[in-house]
């Protein structure tokens, strides 16, 4: 077996409705329902599938929890723009802009929290 891609990943969220505010309103992703109740945020062919806390959709889902979602999204937006973006918005960068090495080499990246205190990190792929 050979992985290809990701396809989609999910994160355990407090509420729904502030989540896909705030991910639409910080990265300009566009939220669908994907079955009644369930929603995704989808942005290039990749998307986040959202689950409610104490209102678990998945059953095999054994241990859900808020906040345990660590991870790293690319955008061609210059990073002094995505900055500039956030700071309006009132989102604190808790680090960044640093360099770091993605999956296919280095990046500069600013961290930040989302409403359920997932690590979100955003980067330009460097050269």
């Amino acid at each position: 077996m050979r992985i290809r891609a990701i396809d989609h990943f999910v994160l355990v969220v407090l509420d729904i409705d502030s989540t896909v505010a705030f991910y639409q309103r910080t990265l300009g992703v566009e939220a669908r329902e994907i079955a009644p109740g369930r929603w995704a945020l989808h942005f290039g062919s990749q998307k986040i599938n959202l689950q409610q806390l104490h209102a678990s959709v998945d059953p095999q889902t054994r241990h859900p929890s808020r906040g345990a979602g660590d991870f790293c999204l690319l955008t061609d937006t210059p990073l002094a723009e995505v900055i500039a973006h956030l700071t309006r918005e009132g989102v604190a960068i808790i680090n960044g802009p640093i360099e770091r090495t993605g999956a296919t080499g280095r990046i500069l990246s600013v961290y930040f929290y989302d409403p359920d205190e997932n690590l979100v990190e955003v980067s330009n792929v460097i050269g």
